[in-house]
């Protein structure tokens, strides 16, 4: 489990195909990589990855280096990554984490498209387009995850084929994360807070009455 309270920008070290996964080493950037272990779970652009080993980087940097399955590939848009490409990075949290978010699964429902940004005082609009599937589950001041962000969906409307939400940036946030850098038309992972899948879930299992049944 994640926080969405981005620890470090990182980068794209390298890709390359797996089978029908890939391999994908990240520049750890300044997330502490003393704290870092094979088998534990870092939230890469909000994907939940597994540390398969450690690597030194340029000038004694870290890189850790994940195996990507099929599954992960074809919800996430690793595969479309490049080598430079900055990316936010959190170590899943524990006991004594803050939890300054909301509670983030790291996995990816689906992709979204930046359709504008606008300047405001003190802050900056950005509005999204969102699958019409994933729409259902992203509520008028709920929480929603973008590309590991933890972020406030403030207006919400449904469009044929697609769900437009807002969210407001403050320039921390700007300054921390890659979304600071997104421009329209940038491709960015989305994961709705895990409350509304089990909700979602079950009204379509409305009719059942008995747990188990």
């Amino acid at each position: 489990m994640f926080t969405g309270i981005v620890r470090a920008l990182g980068s794209v070290k390298s890709l390359r195909n797996n089978g029908g996964g890939c391999v994908l080493e990240v520049d750890l950037g300044a997330l502490d990589a003393g704290s870092v272990h094979p088998g534990d779970s870092i939230a890469v652009n909000g994907a939940c990855l597994t540390v398969g080993e450690l690597r030194g980087g340029a000038a004694g940097a870290a890189c850790a280096v994940f195996e990507v399955s099929p599954e992960t590939l074809a919800r996430c848009l690793i595969g479309q990554w490049a080598p430079g490409e900055p990316l936010n990075l959190e170590p899943a949290l524990t006991l004594q984490t803050p939890l300054g978010g909301h509670l983030v699964c790291g996995h990816i429902d689906g992709a979204g498209t930046l359709l504008e940004r606008r300047p405001a005082a003190h802050c900056t609009h950005m509005r999204f387009a969102a699958p019409r599937a994933l729409g259902r589950l992203i509520a008028a001041k709920g929480s929603i995850a973008v590309d590991g962000v933890s972020l406030t969906s403030n207006q919400v409307s449904d469009h044929p084929g697609e769900t437009r939400f807002e969210v407001m940036l403050v320039p921390h946030t700007l300054a921390a994360t890659t979304l600071g850098g997104l421009q329209p038309g940038a491709r960015v992972h989305l994961e709705a807070d895990p409350l509304a899948r089990y909700a979602q879930r079950l009204m379509e299992r409305g009719g059942d009455q008995a747990v188990g049944g």
